[in-house]
């Protein structure tokens, strides 16, 4: 018989997570009470199996590599609902397929790299597709995607023009130090996010194009701990994500109350699914596996700057590493490939991507010089470990630190940051 002691979902107390609404239900409690009740049948299904599969669960390489593979084939063409986000195709794709050590052929990856240099406006940045107006968002996904496929050839970062970029940056920059995600758009910490990210991998990281980012970035730390979107609103997963993983870039983290924001994005993790909310009282979502768990792992890395905090773990990150890898892997499989939100719901690449990254970020353990791997069920669920603050692979980030820490910064622009 199977050992189930080692599954949090199989213990015997595990039913007392549920979800109590003290006779009181609303609209959210019943909404609450649907989904334990699928993931529940997820655990129960995986139970029944454990005696014939010792070694479950597993991931589903071949078929989670076979939809992502033809993924690619359609972005010349792409889905109608998703014209305007060809570059986050590419690069969901791309950053799931590095996680699973699956290897491009060049041809395929020059070809990639020459459609999203038709995506890149003669003014710089890059549209959603080819023809369309430069926005921050798919400019942050073209040059990850760019990113990865430097690992085969190096070739693919001649599509980026650097001076145009910056120019684009510098126009798409506010008097409050935050960024408009398109001309005439919306102001959001996505922008700040998507903007330092692309300056800080391209060398193009001036004092000029940081100066008072991180003051925006601050004011929108609310109460609760977490980051929103913009300074007054409510906070939320992947605004955190995108304010803390900015502040590393701009190297200024003393500007955030850590101890809140872990506090926050600790209380995310549900306690019966195992996966994360992006709020307050919202429901599982597989894609917060990664952007609320990247943010253990930068929390991590900023506080072991400090000398005064000798109680963090050499081991692991400050949540339930399993009870995340286990809501992925049990819960968040498409019977045909690709990864979800919650059981039920239709598979898509972009959270085949961030469930991928999560799990990856719950796998291992990179602190310092100390590291460690924790990996329930078969050995072979080992995915690449990611570097939380770009989400790309340790090798893609490196990639392009060489490539452009060599070259010197666009004419025109101030001194370097």
């Amino acid at each position: 018989m199977a050992d189930t002691s080692r599954f949090r979902c199989l213990s015997p107390l595990f039913q007392s997570l549920l979800f109590k609404d003290d006779d009181c239900p609303t609209n959210t409690s019943i909404e609450q009470k649907a989904v334990e009740e699928s993931v529940l049948k997820c655990y129960r299904t995986f139970r029944s199996s454990l005696d014939i599969y010792p070694d479950m669960p597993f991931l589903d390489r071949e078929m989670h590599t076979d939809f992502l593979t033809k993924g690619l084939q359609t972005l010349s063409s792409s889905y109608e609902c998703l014209d305007s986000s060809r570059p986050w195709l590419c690069y969901w794709i791309l950053h799931s397929l590095e996680l699973l050590e699956v290897i491009i052929p060049e041809e395929r990856a020059l070809a990639i790299a020459n459609f999203l240099g038709k995506c890149q406006d003669p003014e710089g940045g890059f549209g959603g597709g080819p023809m369309q107006f430069p926005h921050l968002a798919p400019t942050y996904a073209a040059v990850n995607a760019l990113c990865i496929l430097a690992n085969v050839t190096n070739k693919v970062f001649d599509v980026i023009n650097r001076e145009k970029l910056y120019n684009y940056l510098m126009r798409m920059k506010t008097k409050e130090g935050a960024f408009k995600m398109h001309d005439g758009g919306e102001v959001d910490i996505r922008g700040v996010y998507c903007a330092v990210s692309v300056a800080r991998l391209t060398n193009i990281l001036t004092k000029e194009l940081s100066d008072g980012v991180a003051d925006f970035i601050t004011r929108c730390q609310t109460y609760e701990g977490g980051f929103s979107g913009y300074p007054g609103l409510e906070a939320h997963g992947g605004y955190t994500f995108c304010g803390i993983a900015a502040l590393v870039l701009l190297n200024h983290t003393e500007r955030c109350d850590l101890r809140s924001l872990l506090r926050w994005t600790a209380n995310r993790q549900t306690q019966l699914e195992g996966g994360f909310q992006g709020r307050t009282n919202k429901l599982v979502d597989g894609c917060y596996s990664f952007w609320q768990g990247a943010t253990f792992p930068i929390v991590h890395m900023i506080m072991c700057t400090d000398d005064d905090d000798q109680n963090l773990s050499a081991e692991r990150w400050m949540f339930h590493q399993e009870a995340l890898q286990e809501y992925i892997l049990i819960c968040c499989q498409h019977s045909h490939g690709g990864l979800i939100d919650k059981p039920g719901k239709a598979r898509d690449h972009y959270h085949t991507c961030y469930c991928l990254s999560g799990l990856s970020v719950a796998q291992h353990f990179i602190g310092g010089s100390l590291s460690n791997e924790i990996i329930i069920g078969n050995p072979q669920n080992r995915l690449r470990p990611v570097q939380p603050v770009y989400n790309l692979s340790l090798d893609s980030v490196m990639m392009a630190q060489k490539y452009f820490g060599s070259l010197k910064l666009p004419s025109g622009a101030a001194n370097k940051c």
